[in-house]
């Protein structure tokens, strides 16, 4: 698609019209407890709205309907350490790229140009070899023991990364991970998979529901904010992903027997639609925005998201023609209706 003057452009490609206004005592900054009782908004094939709990997921699937997951897990990417001259900095790492190699985002960024040391306990230092030209992020070189491992350093000196807008959390750090979390490598949860629990697992596979996994390691081109007004215009950082055939075969079993292939995040979505019925593994910079042609999914679980982010042009498209007005006035309903938002808050299920 072709640029075009922003005085031209359609509603559903113009960043803008993705804005909303939300109270900020509705971004949640403590997951409920027990996991399954978050709220769940339902969208079903006919656009009806109907609010219930996650717990009542079961009630809208049916036997032979599959659920794909995403089973990365959240490493402690966030580090604290000092310059040499005793500037505290703080890291947060993003993708490993070579040996002892990691790209990160920095701050102070301004205070730390090629060349420049990070020190984070008496025998681990990094060294700014590189600055990113898009992200910023800095190309990290580790400087560690011969005989030590840094993923075993990172896991003793790093902390579970919260989004910036969760700043008043009592919650204990296992509870920003899904329960089915295994792969190591994601920056950020793929927080529409927080709401399971092993019993609700269990009253979905005596329901005859399945279940199938992607790995995408969460990054930052999941939450970049879009800084051009023409979203076609914006370019996704690129993201892991790995789409076993295992779980393409169970897709296809599942399509070819007419059940129907419900995504459980974000996450899952852009994996799917990037694989397109193949195996994959490799990185992905996929955006999904109105006018795209879903190939894959028949339904989606997903959490509420934040305004003019690439997320909410994803579920516009999702919903179909129409979508993004339908969406938005969704987003008020929910808002009028006291949901909780974001990475803590409550989710909705989006039913084609």
């Amino acid at each position: 698609m072709t640029s075009q003057p922003v005085t031209e452009l359609e509603p559903d490609y113009a960043l803008s019209a993705y804005d909303y206004e939300l109270p900020s005592d509705r971004i949640a900054q403590d997951p409920v407890t027990p996991r399954d009782t978050s709220r769940l908004l339902v969208i079903d094939g006919d656009r009806n709205l109907l609010h219930q709990h996650f717990y009542d997921l079961p009630n809208f699937l049916r036997a032979g309907d599959l659920l794909v997951f995403n089973n990365t897990k959240v490493i402690p990417a966030r580090m604290y350490g000092q310059k040499l001259s005793g500037v505290p900095v703080e890291i947060l790492l993003m993708e490993p790229i070579g040996l002892n190699r990691w790209l990160a985002l920095v701050k102070p960024g301004k205070r730390l140009p090629i060349g420049s040391t990070i020190v984070f306990a008496e025998n681990v230092k990094a060294t700014v070899e590189g600055i990113e030209t898009t992200t910023r992020a800095r190309e990290l070189q580790f400087h560690i023991p011969a005989e030590a491992d840094l993923d075993k350093i990172i896991q003793q000196l790093g902390k579970l990364p919260l989004p910036p807008y969760v700043t008043d959390s009592h919650t204990d750090p296992d509870r920003y991970q899904t329960i089915y979390a295994e792969v190591s490598g994601a920056i950020a949860a793929p927080t529409a998979g927080l709401h399971f629990t092993e019993p609700l697992f269990q009253k979905l596979e005596d329901q005859g529901i399945d279940k199938a996994f992607v790995t995408l390691h969460v990054g930052i081109g999941t939450f970049r904010p879009v800084e051009t007004e023409d979203i076609t215009q914006h370019v996704m950082h690129n993201e892991w992903c790995e789409v076993s055939e295992e779980t393409i075969a169970k897709i296809k079993e599942t399509k070819a027997r007419g059940g129907r292939v419900i995504g459980v995040g974000s996450t899952v979505a852009r994996s799917l639609e990037n694989s397109n019925f193949q195996a994959f593994k490799g990185k992905t910079n996929l955006m999904i925005y109105p006018g795209y042609e879903w190939r894959v999914l028949d339904g989606m679980v997903t959490n509420f998201h934040l305004p003019k982010s690439t997320l909410l042009m994803m579920m516009s498209s999702f919903l179909g023609e129409g979508g993004r007005e339908f969406l938005m006035s969704v987003y008020q309903e929910a808002i009028a209706k006291e949901y909780r938002f974001y990475s803590f808050g409550d989710a909705m299920l989006m039913l084609r």
